[in-house]
């Protein structure tokens, strides 16, 4: 593990899913840092028939990108945060309205942006952003919410992120939802590394997040001011 105040790159695990695991571990490299991924979760995409005749998209997850067809990169999109108004412009949508990291928030900004009255799919996860849709009903907004992905519990930790963690490299542990927290406390422990963790800080996106690693012996334990990824980068230090 890299001595605090010497002068080599952080190591950093990121346990998020791919296709974002891979975007992240992109901007540690930018960042000076060293990544290693260890996704605690898979991403399954689930076809479905959507509506097309709608006046908004809402999504609260990069992970509903992937499930959204070509016919709906026209339609305003509303995005939770700016990383996911990123993915979103990247992937050809052309109207992307980014809100400040919260479901709350997003469910604000379409109160600014649409009438009450206009036609929603909001495209989530399994088991995801019911909340929200409560919300933007409440709000005069008509709600489809369609399920796009759901995920799925990793079967066991990545073998690179493994030899990482046996060799005491990890310096830094992100962890972007509680569902991944759940599931890397559990791979931890199993494997036994519980140990590894002890000199190693862990930054979580959300205090939910943050709540299930209280069960491994982190040095510390960090949340994220706001829900997202740029936020985690600058507690990492």
């Amino acid at each position: 593990m890299t001595d605090p105040g010497a002068t080599e790159p952080l190591t950093v695990l990121v346990t998020r899913p791919e296709p974002g695991g891979s975007a992240t571990a992109a901007a540690l490299r930018a960042a000076g840092y060293v990544p290693v991924l260890a996704p605690c979760l898979e991403i399954e995409p689930l076809p479905g028939a959507l509506p097309t005749l709608v006046d908004g998209i809402v999504i609260a997850s990069t992970q509903a990108l992937p499930g959204l067809p070509p016919a709906l990169r026209a339609v305003p999109l509303f995005a939770v945060g700016d990383a996911t108004a990123a993915r979103a412009r990247a992937a050809g949508f052309i109207d992307v309205a980014s809100a400040a990291g919260t479901a709350r928030e997003l469910a604000a900004l379409l109160g600014e942006r649409l009438d009450p009255g206009a036609r929603l799919l909001l495209a989530c996860g399994a088991g995801h952003s019911m909340d929200l849709a409560a919300d933007l009903r409440g709000r005069g907004f008509r709600v489809t919410r369609r399920v796009v992905y759901r995920s799925r519990p990793a079967r066991q930790l990545d073998a690179a992120a493994q030899a990482a963690l046996e060799a005491g490299e990890i310096d830094r542990v992100m962890v972007f939802s509680p569902a991944s927290a759940r599931r890397f406390v559990t791979l931890i422990t199993e494997a036994g590394l519980d140990g590894a963790l002890a000199g190693a800080i862990a930054v979580a996106i959300s205090p939910a997040a943050a709540a299930p690693l209280t069960r491994l012996p982190f040095r510390d334990i960090r949340s994220a001011v706001s829900p997202d990824q740029d936020h985690m980068i600058t507690i990492l230090a």
